[in-house]
């Protein structure tokens, strides 16, 4: 039978497959072949059993949140507690891209806010849209359900953003745990312990545990290039430049004219130094 896993827990596989779920173990081949199942997969299993048998082919896959088979990721980013960090933002953005994943950017906290620091995060967000990403509300419920409607997508961002309170609001029956920030740390404390797919609206949603830092180790850095949309709006005279060293690279001059947005620059020359940054 085929079936989807919807939440993992110790060797737990809880599949969904014709509106039941299966507590499900898995062949013992997957742990000698490092085979390593994820909430998303689609799989075949012995539903009398109770054995996962094969892993389907995966659309796509993210290391953390480890999940699969996404449509679009809602980043849900606060203003303030913990602060807006686009840095954090840009570099999930380009694990998005990297991934075939349409990533949605959701703010929250904005009444934390001061009106004329509003103004100036809007500002900011406009550049995002006019890169072509979706930037909502988490008060806009009404714009969100469509965003939702018939898609899997996964919920995540930085830990204390408010994800599971943004998840309750969209259905209190799912009663997601949710916490308090940490003002010594500045950061939120995890709530959410394990992924887990829920069916709404057509499609699924996920919760996921928060991160504070994530590696783009594994990415080249043309696939990093190529993950900074505005880059291609400014063809350079070298068809596969790096835009770092290059003396007549137009990108770098688009930096120096404020067309594109420095610190998104910054960001990417980090990403490709192969360095780690916290957020």
């Amino acid at each position: 039978m085929e079936g989807q896993i919807v939440k993992i827990s110790s060797d737990l596989y809880f599949v969904s497959a014709m509106d039941t779920i299966y507590p499900c173990k898995c062949r013992g081949i997957f742990r000698k072949e490092h085979i390593t199942p994820v909430v998303g997969d689609y799989v075949f299993f012995d539903a009398e059993k109770k054995v996962i048998e094969k892993i389907l082919p995966r659309k796509n896959v993210l290391e953390r949140p480890k999940v699969s088979n996404i449509d679009q990721a809602i980043l849900v980013t606060s203003l303030k507690e913990p602060d807006f960090s686009l840095h954090l933002l840009d570099k999930f953005l380009v694990l998005c891209e990297v991934n075939d994943i349409q990533p949605i950017i959701c703010i929250t906290k904005g009444d934390l806010v001061k009106q004329e620091e509003l103004k100036e995060y809007e500002e900011i967000l406009k550049y995002y849209k006019d890169l072509g990403y979706p930037v909502v509300w988490n008060t806009d419920v009404i714009s969100l359900e469509k965003i939702l409607k018939e898609k899997t997508s996964v919920f995540t961002g930085q830990t204390g953003a408010g994800k599971s309170t943004l998840l309750n609001k969209l259905n209190p029956k799912w009663n997601l745990e949710t916490g308090e920030i940490s003002h010594a740390l500045g950061r939120g404390k995890h709530t959410t312990r394990v992924v887990e797919l829920f069916p709404f609206l057509g499609g699924k949603v996920m919760d996921t545990p928060g991160f504070s830092a994530l590696s783009l180790e594994k990415y080249s850095k043309e696939q990093i290039r190529n993950a900074f949309l505005e880059f291609s709006k400014y063809p350079c005279p070298f068809p596969d430049c790096s835009h770092t060293k290059e003396t007549d690279c137009v990108v770098k001059s688009k930096v120096l004219e404020n067309h594109i947005m420095k610190s998104r620059y910054l960001h990417y020359l980090q990403f490709i130094g192969g360095k780690e940054y916290e957020s």
